[in-house]
C-alpha cells in the first residue's frame, strides 16, 4: 500500500531540489547577461578611446552620414526582405521543390508504389569536373522531414552531397513532397525506403551495400530502415539524431534541452492532434519550425535579420538562400504526426522494441548487422549528445552485449556547433563529413565495440587544413555517467508525461475530437496555413502587397547612390552595441522562461511520477540495471560456454585478438594495414561476411578478456584437422614476416603470445578431439565458412 507521509517527504525533498536549480538557472542567466552586456560596453569603450575626439564640425558631419548610410541600408534591408517574400511565393506557386544545389534525375517515385507515399528517390547528377565511379559504396541521404523540405544534406558544395561526390562515390538522395498521400503513415515511408535502397543495390550489383546517412529526424528513419532491411543496408551516419528523446541535462552547462519539456509542458500529444483535425486531416510543418526559433529568441528576433542590416552590401545573398529553405514549410498526415509523438516524442519507444514494424513485429535496433556512426554536437540544444547517444546503453545494456553482437558503434563530438551546424556548415562538411566518408571502410575493418573518432587538423605539406584520424575504444559504462550529470535520473518524469499524453489524448479522442473534425474544412485549414505568423510574415512583405510597391525602385536607386559608411565609424559602433545589448535582453529572457519551464516541468510530472509511478518493481529509466560482475552476463556466460566450440573462422578471430596492440589508440594507418592484409591473405582466412566476421571476433574478445588461459589451451580444439591447423599457422608465419607488419614493430607481449600459440597449436595437442557430445567444429563458423 502506498504511504502517503513517503510521497510528501519526497515531494518536499522535489521542491527544494527544484527551488535550488531554479536559483542557479536564474543565477547563471544574470550573470551571463552581466557577462555579455559588460563586454560589449568595454568593447564600444575600448574603440572609442582609440581615436581623437571629434571636433563639433566633424560630429555633425559624421552624424549626417551615419543617417543617410542607416537610411540606405534600411531602404536596402527592407527590399532584402521583399525578396524574400518573392521567392517564398515562387518557391509556393512552383510546388516547394527541394533546395539541393546539385543537379538531379528521378530514380523512383513513391507516389506510384502500391502503398502511395510522398516520397522519391533521386540520384545527384555529379557537377562538371567530378567524376563518379559506379563501383564506388553509394551514399544515400535521408534529410529530416521536420517542418522544412529536403535539401539540406546537399544545400552547398561543401555538403554532405559534395564530399561524397567528390570522393568518387554515386550518391543518392531521398526527397518528399509538400503533400502527403492520402493514408500514408511512417510505416508506409519506411517501406518505402525499404524499396529505394533495394533499387540502389541494384543499380550497383558490384558495390558495397549503400551506406545511409541520416540528419536529425532522418537519422531515426535511416536506423529504423537499417533494422529493418539488415541485409540490403550498409554502415549508418546518423547527425544529429535524436534517437533518445527523453534525454538531456538537468543542470546549467553544455547539452541542455530546454525542447524537451515542451510535449510535458503542453500536455502531451493531444495537441499535434487538435491541430491536424483543425487542419482537415492535415499537419503544419510550420508549427515545428516555430518551435525551434522559439528555443533562440535572440537570433529568431533580432540576431539574423541585424547581420544583414549591419551588412547589407553583402550578406543578402546568403540570408535568402537560407532562407529558401528555412521558409519551405511541409505538411503531414494526421497519422504520421501523431505517430511520432506518440512512439517517439513522448513515448521514446524506438529504442525499447516497442514500435510496430507493419510486417507483424517490431523495429530492433540490435537486429542492425553493420557499423553505426554517431556524429553529435555538445553545442546542439535541439538533439544534444545525450539524445543522440543514450540508446546505445538502452538497446545494448553493456559493452560485451555490442561485441557478442558483433556491433561496431562510433561516436563523434564536435565541441561548439549548433543543430543546423552539423548539416549546413561548409566547415563541418569539410572537415567531419568528409572523414567520415573517407574513412568508412575502415571502419567497417574496426573489431566490435565502442569507439570515440577524434579528427586532428595539422597544416598539410600544400599549406591547406589536413586531417589525421584515430579511433579509441571505450567503455559503454563508463561513458554513460560521462554524459548524464544525473546518472538519468531526470529521465524519470517523462514517464508521468507519457502516461498523462496517454490519458490526455484518450480524453480528445472521445470527446472532442468529433466536434473539431465536424467544424473544421479544407478551406478553413487552407485559411490558417497561409496565415501562419512564418508564412504571413514573408509574404506580406513582398509584391503581392501593393504597400511594397516602392522598395525595388528604392533600392535601385540607393546602389546606385551608395555611400557606405565603414565598420569602425563611431557611431557604427554604437549602434553595433546597441544591437549586442538588445541580443543580450533576449538571451536573457529565453534563459528565464527557460529556467522557469524546467522548474515547473519537474514540480509538476516529478510528484506525479513519484506518487503513481515510482513504487512499481520496473519504476527505473534508460539503461539495464547494470550487472556488477561482467562475467554474469548472460553474452558472456554464452560466449565462455562456447570456449572450446567452433572452427576455423573463431581460431583466427580468437589469435586476432590476442595478439592485438590493447589500450592504446588506433590510427587510421594502422587500419589501412589490416585492411590490406585482409585482402592479400584473403586465401588463407575464412570465408563469411563482414558482419558475420564481427560478430564471430566480438565473441572471441569476451573468451579471451574473461578466460585468457584456457582461451589459448583450448585453441587446439577449435582445429583438429591437420589441414586447418597448417593453414592456421601459415597465416601467422605470413604475416610475421610481412614487411608491413614488421613496419609497426610489434611489442615483446606481442612477439612471446605468437610464440605461445605457435606452440600451442603446432603440438600434439592440436590432434585432439572435441569431446563427445558437442557441437562438432566447424557447425557455425568452421569449414563451412572456411571453404
Amino acid at each position: 500500500m502506498n504511504d502517503p507521509t513517503q510521497h510528501l517527504s519526497r515531494s518536499g525533498e522535489l521542491s527544494a531540489k527544484v527551488g535550488q536549480l531554479l536559483q542557479k538557472r536564474l543565477a547563471v542567466a544574470h550573470e551571463h547577461f552581466h557577462e555579455s552586456a559588460r563586454k560589449a560596453i568595454d568593447a564600444y569603450g575600448t574603440a572609442a578611446a582609440s581615436g581623437a575626439p571629434p571636433s563639433p564640425w566633424d560630429a555633425v558631419a559624421g552624424a549626417t552620414q551615419y543617417a543617410v548610410d542607416f537610411a540606405q541600408r534600411s531602404v536596402l534591408f527592407w527590399d532584402t526582405l521583399r525578396e524574400r517574400g518573392n521567392n517564398f511565393v515562387e518557391q509556393t506557386r512552383a510546388g516547394l521543390p527541394p533546395v539541393l544545389h546539385f543537379q538531379y534525375e528521378m530514380v523512383m517515385d513513391g507516389r506510384g508504389l502500391p502503398q502511395p507515399v510522398n516520397y522519391a528517390l533521386v540520384r545527384i547528377v555529379p557537377p562538371k569536373g567530378v567524376e563518379v565511379d559506379d563501383q564506388l559504396r553509394p551514399y544515400v541521404i535521408i534529410d529530416p522531414r521536420a517542418g522544412h523540405g529536403p535539401g539540406i544534406g546537399g544545400f552547398k558544395d561543401d555538403s554532405q552531397v559534395g564530399v561524397a561526390l567528390r570522393e568518387g562515390h554515386p550518391v543518392y538522395f531521398v526527397i518528399f513532397f509538400p503533400d502527403p498521400e492520402p493514408g500514408q503513415t511512417l510505416l508506409d515511408v519506411c517501406n518505402a525506403e525499404k524499396l529505394f535502397v533495394r533499387r540502389v543495390r541494384e543499380l550497383h550489383p558490384d558495390s558495397p551495400k549503400p551506406a545511409i546517412v541520416g540528419n536529425c529526424q532522418g537519422g531515426w528513419a535511416a536506423m529504423m530502415l537499417a533494422s529493418a532491411n539488415p541485409d540490403d543496408t550498409g554502415p549508418v551516419v546518423i547527425n544529429g539524431a535524436p534517437m533518445s528523446y527523453w534525454g538531456g541535462a538537468w543542470e546549467e552547462g553544455e547539452g541542455d534541452n530546454p525542447m524537451r519539456y515542451a510535449g510535458g509542458m503542453l500536455g502531451g500529444t493531444w495537441l499535434a492532434s487538435l491541430t491536424s483535425d483543425l487542419g482537415a486531416g492535415k499537419f503544419d510543418g510550420a508549427w515545428l519550425v516555430q518551435n525551434f526559433e522559439n528555443l533562440n529568441l535572440a537570433n529568431t528576433y533580432w540576431d539574423k535579420y541585424y547581420h544583414v542590416f549591419a551588412n547589407v552590401d553583402t550578406e543578402p545573398p546568403r540570408f535568402l538562400e537560407f532562407e529558401r529553405w528555412w521558409g519551405g514549410f511541409y505538411l503531414m498526415n494526421r497519422e504520421e504526426i501523431e505517430w511520432i509523438t506518440r512512439n517517439l516524442f513522448v513515448g521514446n519507444k524506438l529504442w525499447k522494441g516497442g514500435v510496430q514494424s507493419g510486417d507483424g513485429g517490431v523495429f530492433d535496433l540490435r537486429g542492425m548487422k553493420v557499423p553505426v556512426i554517431l556524429f553529435a554536437s555538445m553545442g546542439d540544444n535541439i538533439t544534444p549528445p545525450e539524445q543522440a547517444f543514450n540508446w546505445v546503453a538502452d538497446v545494448y545494456g553493456s559493452t560485451e552485449e555490442i561485441k557478442a553482437r558483433g556491433q561496431v558503434i562510433v561516436g563523434l563530438l564536435h565541441q561548439d556547433i549548433g543543430h543546423l551546424g552539423i548539416f549546413v556548415s561548409g566547415k563541418v562538411a569539410k572537415k567531419e563529413h568528409a572523414q567520415i566518408v573517407e574513412v568508412m571502410e575502415s571502419i567497417e575493418a574496426l573489431a566490435p565495440g565502442l569507439y570515440g573518432m577524434h579528427i586532428t587538423e595539422r597544416k598539410g605539406a600544400d599549406g591547406k587544413p589536413a586531417y589525421e584520424v584515430h579511433f579509441e575504444e571505450r567503455r559503454l559504462e563508463d561513458l554513460t555517467p560521462h554524459l548524464n550529470r544525473f546518472r538519468r535520473a531526470d529521465e524519470k518524469p517523462f514517464e508521468a508525461v507519457a502516461a498523462f499524453s496517454e490519458f490526455n489524448q484518450r480524453a480528445y479522442e472521445l470527446f472532442a475530437r468529433p466536434l473539431v473534425q465536424a467544424v473544421s474544412s479544407e478551406l478553413g485549414a487552407k485559411l490558417a496555413r497561409n496565415f501562419h505568423p512564418l508564412r504571413f510574415q514573408r509574404w506580406a512583405v513582398s509584391d503581392l502587397n501593393p504597400a511594397a510597391w516602392w522598395l525595388k525602385p528604392a533600392a535601385d536607386m540607393v546602389r546606385q547612390q551608395r555611400k557606405a559608411l565603414p565598420a569602425e565609424h563611431p557611431s557604427r559602433q554604437a549602434e553595433k552595441l546597441m544591437s549586442q545589448l538588445t541580443s543580450a535582453s533576449l538571451e536573457y529572457t529565453r534563459a528565464v522562461r527557460d529556467a522557469f519551464s524546467e522548474a515547473q516541468f519537474f514540480q509538476l510530472y516529478g510528484n506525479l511520477f513519484s506518487i503513481y509511478l515510482a513504487d512499481r518493481p520496473e519504476a527505473r529509466v534508460g539503461a539495464r540495471e547494470a550487472t556488477q560482475d561482467p562475467r554474469q552476463l548472460p553474452v558472456v556466460k554464452e560466449a565462455l560456454a562456447s570456449i572450446d566450440h567452433g572452427g576455423y573462422a573463431e581460431a583466427t578471430a580468437r589469435a586476432a585478438y590476442l595478439l592485438a596492440r590493447k589500450g592504446e589508440p588506433l590510427p587510421l594507418e594502422r587500419l589501412e594495414l589490416k585492411k590490406e592484409l585482409m585482402t592479400e591473405y584473403k586465401g588463407l582466412l575464412p570465408a563469411m561476411s563482414l558482419d558475420e566476421a564481427r560478430r564471430v571476433r566480438g565473441e572471441q574478445e569476451l573468451i579471451v578478456r574473461y578466460e585468457p588461459e584456457k582461451a589459448i589451451e583450448t585453441l587446439p580444439q577449435l582445429l583438429p584437422e591437420k589441414s586447418d591447423r597448417d593453414r592456421f599457422l601459415s597465416l601467422l608465419e605470413r604475416l610475421l614476416a610481412d614487411k608491413r607488419v614488421q613496419g609497426v614493430k610489434p611489442l615483446p607481449e606481442q612477439v612471446a603470445m605468437l610464440e605461445r600459440i605457435r606452440t600451442t597449436v603446432g603440438g600434439n595437442g592440436g590432434a585432439r578431439r572435441a569431446p563427445p557430445g558437442r557441437r562438432p567444429p566447424g557447425r557455425r563458423h568452421g569449414q563451412g565458412a572456411a571453404r
